[in-house]
């Protein structure tokens, strides 16, 4: 069974249990499950971890999903009853199919913080297949890493098909960032260490939907020490082709934007395209500004030394 059928029949089997057609067992907390397809594989031990594909929903809305991604791994741990998923995973084998049921009324009384867009009357919707089961950390290390050099070239063929289609000619730099360069601007180009600052308009690659800007006059250029980790990876690596004044566009492959974190349109493994302008290139950071409500360090009033003649 396909990835995309095998979702499919969990979605129907829930709809199912909708119409009081379906048996579901419950947790200690509440938490509604149903195994809709068995696996051959013998029931995981306590200590072992899963390794699945999942999909969640709000109600009929996908709010997350490792379909077409990485998928997620878990441990299986004797928990109470915590009102989680993690509950059933005690109870599953290696290659069942299984839908977890949660009431959003349940979650908010358990946890008041939870997102806005979670109403009183919704239903949560975990789908979940169980593609192995690892005995240990190493294993899992093992499968972590053979996953995440999977996802980089998934990650890449997405770009370089958006790039194809659209007859972009860009320079590709590092580890697998594009860069078109519209205005180099003035040498010495930005480099690790420096002091970059930087305006910048950011795209969702998938839509074209613009997410976030500071492009426009009244708003300032973020400013931060380049190659450092403190943006995403892909502007490390395509902001070092431009020097003072240079414009162009990065096209950044999900996994040098936000990897596994959702992304600015909420989902993992997005590619991202900005428009950015070198405003500002400096060997260091610059000075902190001033509170005008505070004086200057050097006209704070200094301390005594308790033998200098002074009474405290």
């Amino acid at each position: 069974m396909t990835k995309t059928s095998l979702f499919t029949t969990a979605i129907a089997a829930l709809m199912m249990a909708a119409c009081g057609s379906a048996d579901y067992s419950k947790t200690a907390s509440g938490i509604t499950y149903k195994i809709v397809e068995k696996g051959s594989g013998p029931q995981v031990k306590i200590g072992q971890f899963l390794k699945v594909h999942y999909t969640q929903k709000l109600n009929d809305s996908i709010i997350g999903t490792s379909q077409g991604g990485m998928p997620a791994f878990a441990r299986v741990d004797s928990i109470g009853p915590v009102y989680n998923p993690a509950e059933v995973f005690r109870f599953v084998h290696k290659g069942d199919s299984v839908v977890v049921v949660q009431e959003v009324d349940t979650l908010l009384v358990k946890n008041p913080g939870m997102p806005p867009f979670m109403k009183k009357g919704d239903k949560m919707y975990l789908s979940f297949r169980v593609v192995d089961v690892y005995d240990n950390e190493q294993q899992v290390q093992e499968q972590q890493d053979a996953e995440a050099k999977g996802q980089e070239g998934r990650d890449k063929a997405i770009l370089d098909e958006y790039l194809k289609k659209n007859n972009i000619n860009a320079t590709k730099t590092g580890l697998g960032t594009y860069v078109v360069v519209e205005n180099a601007g003035t040498a010495p180009m930005a480099d690790s260490g420096k002091f970059v600052s930087v305006k910048y308009r950011g795209k969702i690659l998938s839509t074209g939907k613009e997410f976030e800007s500071t492009m426009e006059p009244e708003k300032e250029p973020i400013g931060f020490v380049l190659g450092q980790g403190r943006v995403i990876p892909g502007w490390d690596e395509g902001l070092k082709l431009f020097g003072k004044g240079g414009k162009g566009t990065l096209y950044i492959p999900g996994f040098l934007a936000y990897g596994m974190r959702p992304g600015p349109g909420g989902q993992p493994n997005e590619a991202l395209i900005f428009d950015v302008e070198m405003v500002d290139i400096a060997n260091q950071a610059p000075a902190p500004k001033q509170n005008p409500m505070m004086p200057p360090v050097e006209n704070m009033p200094q301390g005594h030394s308790k033998d200098d003649g002074h009474n405290h």
